[in-house]
């Protein structure tokens, strides 16, 4: 006689999973949630303030962008411009590029790829993430003391972008060290197999395949620096100037100074000139933005 086919009863184990996997979905799911919420308020609060800008400065920009563009401040705000502030801020730019990619990067790829595994490599690993989370302003002390004092070169050019330079270096090279920690080990493996050396291979497949995203984290801690206003009030950089440096040791503007100092005037039409020098700013922030993402389609590889 044949018994009939039932079910088998969950166990106990099983019965007291589930509940547990219910309380783990809706942790995640709560969690997504505050994650999303807190990103869209970001977001809303961003698009409120360009769009702040841009209508309380954009009637200012647009009446005569090239005289605007192109003359010096001034005591009367329907006559200043920010001539010297830009271009002391395409100055900085390109220094603080020259000196901290290949520097930032350099220092990512040792420490990834050929640096020993020991206590002191862990220890400097650990010093430059928290380097990275430093307030800006602290920054600006060091290179007061470092750059202008101690080695003399004054409120200069120089000393400003070795300020920015330092400040960027820690975001450049945690943002590298995880642009190639993407590359699949696999790749290395396969170089090595076929006789290649440490050097060869991160020189010549390490490195082009983790292009875009250490080109990418590159540019983005560049577009932080030339937005910066703290570190360059305390290395000194000037307001009122009226001449575009033309080399390292000159006295230079930068539009976050200008706009810091327009800002604090009384005078309505201050305002005004420094919301239409903050989209001057916003434009230059966006165009970096944009090289960085246009590196990266176009350098970027699918494994």
């Amino acid at each position: 006689m044949s018994l009939p086919l039932t079910s088998p009863l969950p166990t106990t184990a099983a019965a007291g999973r589930q509940p547990g996997r219910a309380r783990g979905v809706v942790a995640d799911v709560a969690v997504g949630g505050a994650l999303f919420l807190g990103t869209l308020t970001g977001v809303v609060f961003l698009l409120a303030l360009v769009v702040t800008v841009v209508g309380q400065g954009w009637d200012r920009l647009a009446a005569d962008p090239i005289e605007f563009l192109g003359s010096y401040v001034s005591r009367f705000p329907d006559d200043a411009g920010i001539k010297a502030a830009l271009v002391g801020t395409m100055w900085l730019a390109v220094l603080v590029a020259t000196i901290t990619f290949p520097i930032g990067i350099g220092a990512a790829l040792y420490l990834e790829e050929l640096a020993p595994r020991s206590r002191i490599t862990r220890w400097i690993e650990t010093n430059i993430a928290n380097l990275a989370g430093v307030p800006s302003i602290v920054y600006g002390l060091l290179g007061l003391g470092v750059f202008v004092r101690f080695l003399g070169m004054g409120p200069s050019l120089l000393a400003g972008a070795l300020t920015l330079s330092i400040m960027s270096l820690p975001v450049v090279i945690v943002a590298s060290r995880e642009a190639i920690k993407t590359v699949p080990s696999g790749i290395r493996e396969g170089a090595l197999a076929v006789g290649a050396t440490p050097m060869q291979v991160t020189a010549r497949q390490v490195v082009p395949a983790a292009l875009p995203g250490t080109v990418t984290g590159a540019v983005l801690a560049l577009a932080r620096a030339i937005g910066e206003t703290a570190p360059l009030l305390v290395v000194g950089a000037a307001v009122s100037i009226f001449a575009t440096p033309i080399g390292v040791n000159d006295r230079f503007s930068a539009l976050p100074i200008v706009i810091f100092n327009w800002t604090s005037r009384p005078q309505a039409a201050f305002a005004e000139a420094a919301a239409a020098a903050s989209i001057v700013l916003l434009a230059l922030l966006a165009a970096i933005a944009a090289l960085a993402m246009f590196v990266r389609a176009r350098t970027s590889t699918r494994w």
